[in-house]
Parts: structure tokens; sequence; C-alpha cells
């Protein structure tokens, strides 16, 4: 059996085109504490993927199959300090702010099944102008009379408390290598390796 190699590209995956969407969380994947630069200093930040499905926007991916809802994720730093990313979409989202003692510990698994307004936008890579990519520019409350359908995809969650490989498995390459890098995921695969120390905003 051959296996054989091309120099065409890959088929670009379709962006989703810019504007208001009805969302819902289903999905929550902790990268874990990995070391990342930024402005050209190292920083050691504990990372999240959240994961919405957008209900109202079908497509059948593959042929025989049923239509499925069009998703997105965006990557957070797992901080609740009041200058954190996290916090203020969370604080978007609900439309109010936390309290202290709301923010000293939030369980952010409280968001799976949650519906929200998403603002999708096109930005273009840093690295690569060429290459657009689609981003949340933010996170609201649903209008009120506004109905948004039943959760479609099942809800996937992601821990180092209780780790799963089939899920871990199924992510795209790009976030299991990300992940492979972090304390955590070092630590599971051997519990005596040494851990680094947090400097980034206080975790939950």
């Amino acid at each position: 059996m051959a296996i054989i190699a091309t120099s065409k590209a890959s088929t670009p995956r379709e962006l989703i085109e810019p504007g208001n969407y009805a969302a819902r969380c289903y999905k929550m994947i902790q990268i874990g504490t990995v070391e990342e630069v930024i402005q050209g200093e190292k920083k050691i930040m504990h990372k999240v993927r959240i994961g919405w499905e957008l209900p109202l926007e079908l497509k059948v991916f593959k042929e025989g199959e049923e239509a499925k809802p069009l998703v997105i994720d965006q990557e957070y730093t797992l901080s609740m300090s009041p200058k954190a990313n996290l916090r203020r979409a969370l604080t978007s989202w609900r439309g109010k702010d936390f309290t202290e003692e709301e923010a000293e510990a939030f369980d952010i698994t409280r968001l799976l099944g949650v519906a929200c307004m998403l603002n999708i936008i096109h930005k273009p890579s840093k690295k690569d102008p060429t290459n657009i990519y689609e981003e949340i520019s933010s996170i609201s409350t649903v209008p009120k009379g506004y109905q948004i359908p039943a959760q479609i995809l099942p809800i996937q969650v992601l821990s180092f408390d209780n780790f799963n490989k089939e899920l871990f498995e199924s992510l795209p390459d790009f976030i299991k290598n990300k992940i492979k890098t972090s304390e955590e995921y070092k630590l599971m695969q051997n519990p005596n390796a040494t851990s680094i120390n947090q400097e980034e905003e206080t975790p939950f």
C-alpha cells in the first residue's frame, strides 16, 4: 500500500461569518500551567479553552450524517483577577461583576450548558497577515424574550482531576501538543517530576 505525500495545501477551514450569534457553552478543556512569551517576556500561566456551539447555525459536515452546529473555542488564562480577560468576559456574560468572595473561587464548569450571545470577528494573524482567523470579541447575556434552542452537542470536559484520555486523543494536535507541555500533564506522566512556579495571576 502506498502512502502518498503531496505538495497541495490542505483545504482551509471555512470561517464563521462575522456577526452576533446565539450560543451555548458545551466544552471546557484544561490546558494546564504552561510557559508563554508575551511581548518578549516569558510568563507562566494556567490556561483553559472554552468552547461554544451555535445551535442556530447548522451544517452537514459529513455526507450521510445529520447537520451539526458550528462551534468556536477561545483560550483564556484561568484567572479571576480584576483585569483578567476571563473575568471581563464572564462579567459581560452574566451582566454584573463578581464580588470578591465569588471571584476568589469560581468553578467555571458552571458555564456548561449556559446560553449567551457571541460577537465573532475576523482578524489577521500577527505572524502572517494573509492568514485570517475568527475570534470572539465579546460575550453578552441573552436578550429578554429571545429563545435559544436546547443544547445539541454533548458536554465535553477535560481536567487533570479526572483525565479523559479518549477526549484528549480527539482534540486537534495543536491543543494536545500544548497540553503536553503543561506542568500538570508532565506530573501526570511522571509524578516525581519537579513542578514549576506559577508567576502569573492567581488561578481558580
